[in-house]
């Protein structure tokens, strides 16, 4: 048996490929033509999601100045930057306590402020 060349079982393995390839190729082309034949019967109309029809808020940014523990101290427009860190300087001198500044997002109301 030492000089016998060995048995070749059923195809190789690139013609399995190549068939496979093609079987492949069929079932997709089958499908697409499903798939546009069903596309064509159903037209439904699309309904919008919730947040379009919802009124999209106006927001400002403020300047607040708050403590360690969170508890805003005092409030400032955004164009008024050196006020809230004069304030900031001004808490901060008399206590030890941690201040900070940071900016706020506010929702914009129909109602002006009073400046």
């Amino acid at each position: 048996m030492a000089g016998k060349s060995p048995k070749k079982k059923g195809r190789s393995r690139l013609e399995q490929r190549k068939m496979a390839e093609a079987a492949e190729a069929a079932e997709k082309s089958a499908a697409t033509k499903k798939k546009t034949a069903t596309k064509k019967k159903v037209t439904k109309a699309k309904s919008r999601s919730k947040k379009a029809k919802e009124a999209i808020q106006r927001k400002r940014i403020v300047w607040g100045v708050f403590s360690g523990s969170m508890k805003e101290e005092a409030r400032f427009p955004y164009n008024k930057q050196k006020d809230a860190k004069a304030k900031l300087e001004q808490l901060r001198s008399k206590s030890k306590k941690p201040y900070f500044i940071q900016p706020i997002k506010e929702v914009i109301t129909d109602a002006p402020e009073p400046d």
